[in-house]
């Protein structure tokens, strides 16, 4: 056997041997996911579907889905606004109130539905809006779908074989049915832009949507998928407690912000973590350093007003479980305040709006 044949065997072999572990579904074998800091279960079809790249709404292009340019530019006002934003960060960990992941209450439920779910009308509470409503009258949503906890009761329905999503704001199921205060409808999600307008659904406005922005609340999600996968491919939504009033940046849409002060941010603000940080220099949590990592390569974009600093990861009710808490879950057992303390607000940056 020559040498370039004895060295393709050896390749072959330890492919197949590769391949055993993860294939033998008869013996219940199981992969293990493994990052220094949080090593991970998963099954045979979690180990398959790693092969291939988490799912992300919205155009590859959208602002959502495209990688910051080391070169973008800052904002001429980047350094005064992000100090003043850092001491807010500083202040809500004085006192333990924030910052926060929000999951199980004011987050978002995403219920993927099969192409033959039944259909029901959404009523829509909000009055003179023919056009959503007409978009909310047949809606493939769940008879045990449950809205997240909390006032806003947002409910997320995507339909993968029609490429529709639904958002609802103040959701409930009532005697008579299902019934929303507001939201919108998209259709073509996998190319859509990512925020509401013409282009949305036959006749949708601007000023669509489950957020004070009229941006998707779904393309900043970190979703269970990303945590399962340790990767987030995507831009991240927050909150900020004192946004500008009557001002927001593009895309915004639409703003709820009741700040005078020049000094906090607009809605529709988009954050980056400084490209030059090295993050393998910083010691962080498994869920902090994902988040960082995001943050630098997508950015993080203000999607809503809140009483804390908060990140929106997916609401599980839908899972019966709660996959984030507990020593074996995604926060390690400590609060969220405690894994973002290490997050390195002092390098974030400021894009030019």
């Amino acid at each position: 056997m020559t040498g370039r044949r004895r060295f393709r065997s050896v390749a072959v072999l330890l492919c197949l041997i590769a391949l055993g572990g993860l294939l033998t579904e008869g013996c219940g074998a199981v992969a293990l996911v493994s990052d220094r800091s949080h090593p991970q279960k998963i099954g045979i079809a979690q180990a398959r579907a790693l092969h291939f790249p988490p799912h992300r709404f919205y155009a590859p292009t959208s602002f959502w889905n495209a990688q910051l340019s080391a070169a973008a530019p800052l904002d001429p006002d980047s350094a005064p606004l992000m100090a003043a934003f850092r001491a807010e960060i500083s202040t809500e960990l004085e006192n333990h109130f924030g910052p926060a992941v929000n999951t199980t209450e004011w987050s978002v439920p995403l219920y993927r539905v099969p192409a033959d779910q039944p259909l029901e009308k959404v009523t829509l509470d909000a009055p003179s809006a023919p056009v959503l409503q007409e978009a909310f009258a047949s809606v493939p949503i769940p008879a045990d779908a449950r809205p997240a906890a909390g006032t806003d009761a947002t409910l997320v329905i995507w339909q993968p074989a029609t490429d529709k999503v639904w958002e609802f704001w103040r959701a409930s199921h009532e005697a008579d049915g299902w019934h929303a205060g507001w939201g919108g409808a998209t259709r073509e999600v996998s190319t859509a832009s990512g925020y509401y307008g013409p282009g949305s659904w036959p006749g949708a406005k601007p000023w669509w949507g489950a957020s004070s922005t009229s941006l998707g609340v779904i393309g900043g999600l970190i979703t269970l998928e990303d945590l399962e996968r340790g990767v987030i491919n995507h831009a991240l939504q927050i909150a900020v407690p004192e946004a500008r009033a009557g001002l927001w940046a593009l895309p915004a849409q639409r703003t709820d912000g009741t700040s005078t002060d020049p000094l906090t941010l607009p809605e529709g603000a988009h954050l980056r973590l400084d490209p030059g940080l090295d993050l393998s220099t910083l010691a962080m949590p498994r869920i902090t350093r994902m988040i960082a990592q995001a943050a630098q390569r997508y950015g993080i974009v203000v999607n809503n007003s809140a009483r804390t600093v908060c990140f929106y990861a997916e609401d599980p009710t839908r899972t019966g479980s709660d996959p984030y808490h507990g020593p074996g879950g995604y926060f390690e057992g400590a609060y969220p305040g405690e894994l973002l303390s290490s997050f390195p607000w002092e390098h974030l940056q400021l894009l030019r709006m």
